[in-house]
């Protein structure tokens, strides 16, 4: 099964709740794989401290114009949606940090002018921390497009046990390729303003996509009943909700896991699976 954990906004405890999740089910002797697919800041490696065993670079293809075949006639700028290749007059301009690697414009080239060449976006990371193995997606600084190195990831990801899939916040590009073909989404969320304006914008991204989906609030608190009202409205269900506690805090700030330092925290997670498990009716 693939659980893609996700966010609307940064600084829910997203990759908290994804860390110790794996970390939980490899206790419980499943086989395990986490996957931190939030390539732009990667951060999951602080609590899990894997051993490196691998890496990989990875490309993707851009345009690269034969100005001597090229007959200026447009349609490979007509065809990019990302205005990474634009005819303008008799020159051709190609921008590489644009492009999405999908070679549509060498395609439609009618007179084949357009080749592709590889450009190096990020490196993936393989590891392993104890039995529960590790895969880290890395972009290259000034890299402006991250789903490629995303999927990149993904490929990596074993046919059988449990995969947790650590999305990027918020609800673009980056998370969508994250959850995109997921057996079951948690969203994690927090108790304030913020955190209910962004799950709304997450929850109907997710809804798009046709996914299952549960909530986990963090920092829960007494009388802050937004996210708990709005849940009851859209019909979602409340999977767990993680108290406001010192030792949790604590934990996070030394880079440990709270199943660790906090033996409760390790049952909940226990309880958290058993209703993804429900939920996707897996």
């Amino acid at each position: 099964m693939r659980i893609a954990v996700a966010s609307g906004k940064g600084g829910t405890g997203k990759t908290i709740v994804a860390t110790n999740l794996a970390q939980a089910l490899v206790h419980r002797g499943y086989t395990v794989t986490y996957a931190d697919c939030d390539v732009e800041a990667p951060n999951g490696h602080i609590f899990l401290r894997p051993q490196v065993t691998g890496r990989q670079v990875v490309t993707i293809p851009i345009p690269e114009v034969d100005d001597a075949r090229c007959t200026h006639c447009g349609r490979c700028g007509e065809f990019c949606q990302f205005s990474a290749i634009v005819c303008l007059g008799s020159s051709v301009l190609t921008f590489p940090d644009l492009c999405h690697g999908c070679g549509g414009c060498a395609v439609v080239c009618p007179e084949r002018a357009i080749r592709e060449v590889p450009r190096e976006i990020g490196e993936v990371e393989e590891g392993r921390a104890g039995r529960l193995t590790v895969l880290q997606g890395r972009l290259r600084i000034g890299q402006a497009v991250s789903p490629p190195l995303i999927r990149a990831v993904k490929r990596k990801l074993p046919p059988d046990g449990i995969a947790i899939l650590d999305a990027p916040p918020g609800a673009a590009c980056p998370m969508i390729e994250t959850v995109r073909g997921a057996d079951f989404v948690l969203l994690v969320t927090e108790p304030t303003p913020f955190g209910l304006h962004d799950l709304r914008l997450a929850v109907e991204a997710v809804r798009r996509l046709g996914l299952p989906m549960g909530i986990v609030i963090n920092r829960a608190a007494a009388g802050r009943d937004g996210i708990r009202h709005f849940c009851g409205e859209a019909d979602l269900p409340i999977l767990l909700e993680i108290p406001d506690e010192r030792r949790i805090a604590v934990a996070y700030s030394r880079g440990d896991l709270a199943v660790d330092a906090v033996p409760s925290y390790r049952e909940w997670m226990h309880v958290l699976y058993e209703g993804i498990r429900r939920e996707a009716a897996v």
